[in-house]
This record gives C-alpha cells, sequence and structure tokens, in this order.
C-alpha cells in the first residue's frame, strides 16, 4: 500500500519526479482515518475497488468509534467501484450526522449521481481543513 511515508519518487536523471501529476489511474489504494478534535476524516485515493472492501470496513468501524461527523476526502481518487459506492451509501446511512464528500473528482461525483447515493451526502467542493489535534489510523 502507498501511502505519504513512502519516498518520492524519482526521474530518470536521478531528480525527484514532477509533483504536479497528481494520481493516475492504475495508482494502488491508500486509505487513512484522521480523527480530529471535531470531525474524523477518511482520505481515499488511488482505486477504491473490491481489494480494498476489509481496509474500507475498517475506517468505517474506526470513523464511527470516534463518534464524531464524518467527512469523506476523494480528491485524490482514481476510480471507484460498487465497493466505495457501497462504502458510502453504508457510511451515510449508519452516521448519526450527515456525511461530508471533500472534492470528489468527476468519477466519484458521476457515481454519486447515478446511484443517487449523492443525495444522502452533502458534497462539498473545498476542504476547510484538518483539526490539529488529531490521533490517526492507516488502512
Amino acid at each position: 500500500m502507498q501511502d505519504a511515508s513512502n519516498a518520492a519518487p524519482h526521474s530518470p536523471d536521478g531528480g525527484d519526479a514532477d509533483e504536479n501529476t497528481g494520481p493516475q489511474i492504475g495508482d494502488p489504494a491508500s486509505i487513512h482515518v484522521i480523527v480530529g478534535t471535531s470531525r474524523a476524516r477518511v482520505v481515499l485515493s488511488g482505486e477504491i475497488d473490491a481489494e480494498v472492501s476489509s481496509e474500507l470496513g475498517d475506517a468505517i468501524s474506526d470513523a464511527e468509534a470516534s463518534g464524531l461527523p464524518v467527512e469523506i476526502d476523494a480528491h485524490h481518487v482514481t476510480f471507484m467501484d460498487s465497493s466505495g459506492v457501497a462504502f458510502l451509501a453504508r457510511l451515510a446511512s449508519r452516521s448519526p450526522h450527515t456525511v461530508r464528500i471533500l472534492r470528489a473528482p468527476p468519477t466519484v461525483r458521476f457515481l454519486l449521481e447515478v446511484t443517487r447515493i449523492g443525495e444522502l451526502l452533502e458534497i462539498v467542493d473545498d476542504d476547510p481543513g484538518v483539526d490539529l489535534d488529531i490521533t490517526s489510523a492507516q488502512h
């Protein structure tokens, strides 16, 4: 699993690769839960599919255990299948608070519209930031 603790990719000439390339289709999935003082954030990136179903389940458990409102940072999701949609639907239906989706890319927005799961969520185009007093779990 790739996450922020891995070294930055290098270009063939030995320098750092262009940091502005962003996530690409085929990038491995990364799922992190950050619990702050006022909300829990699940950060998703890469391909969110059936291969990460158990990690998505763990993320739901961690987010729910916090008892805080949950937000999903989907900015770096490159692909999502029905497993990701089911994750969002399960989280939205079980949370006592409205779940927020932050910076959803077009592929995620399309799935939320087609499945009508977006009606259960608050979709936000910007990122309000994460609380500074946090504990973190990685999946």
